[in-house]
């Protein structure tokens, strides 16, 4: 798992709120039944450094978002009132958004590659174990990405890399990277949260920071999940994409 380090502060009154010395993560949980809801929040508000500041169905999901303004965002990737990629596209869209992370039932969910390319950090079984899932909040809010097992094969199958590397334009953009670029941005498919980056290559996590504006800026993309994707269809990772990214068993 990521360590709890390096997170960022919004710039307008601040999201990560400091209570007795501890910085706390705010989170918002979203999902159409009100039983997962109250256990997610149950489960969450046990953490010290964590507060569920709000729980909603997805009709007003984004709404509750733009008034809280949470760290990170737990969003139901299936529910009857509203999908849950348009909720995530839209939170995508406001000024200075959260961390997504998406829940599901399936962990070979149909709709995961879809939400990776639309700016989700993730995804969360509803049935992750209680003792897993505040240290799995903490690695989103620094940075990090989390993913089930199967969830990440799903996403390797759907991008073999070397076989599609040849005619694809955008995978070529990593041509671009510097050779520290690339360094860091096989670590950020590792799913480590900067700051953990900086420990591994000896790097402040404040340089690591700009690498990894530089790199989604040259790459084209707004999110650290669609570069580690790039660097998949690129042949950049050594091992399947599934072997990267942070699974939600902990290993």
């Amino acid at each position: 798992m990521a360590f709890y380090r390096g997170f960022r502060r919004s710039k307008v009154g601040g999201r990560l709120r400091r209570q007795g010395g501890t910085c706390v993560i705010r989170v918002v949980v979203v999902d159409d039944e009100a039983l997962v809801r109250s256990g997610f929040q149950l489960i969450l508000s046990a953490a010290d450094d964590i507060e569920v500041v709000a729980t909603t169905a997805g009709a007003g999901a984004v709404d509750t978002v733009r008034r809280e303004r949470p760290d990170v965002v737990l969003l139901d990737i299936r529910m009857p009132d509203v999908d849950g990629l348009t909720v995530l596209r839209e939170v995508r869209e406001l000024p200075e958004p959260p961390v997504v992370a998406m829940l599901t039932t399936f962990d070979a969910d149909e709709y995961i590659l879809t939400a990776l390319r639309s700016g989700a950090a993730g995804f969360l079984l509803k049935d992750t174990e209680p003792d897993q899932l505040a240290q799995l909040v903490r690695s989103l809010a620094a940075g990090g990405v989390v993913m089930s097992p199967k969830a990440s094969r799903a996403v390797w199958q759907s991008h073999p890399g070397a076989g599609a590397r040849a005619e694809d334009p955008e995978a070529a953009r990593v041509g671009r990277l510097s050779e520290r670029e690339r360094e860091v941005l096989v670590l950020v498919a590792e799913g480590l949260s900067n700051a953990d980056i900086g420990t591994r290559i000896h790097l402040s996590a404040g340089t690591v920071k700009d690498h990894v504006s530089a790199i989604l800026t040259k790459l084209r993309v707004s999110s650290r999940v669609q570069a580690a994707l790039l660097a998949q269809r690129a042949g950049l990772l050594d091992g399947p994409f599934g072997e990267g990214l942070r699974p939600e068993s902990g290993r």
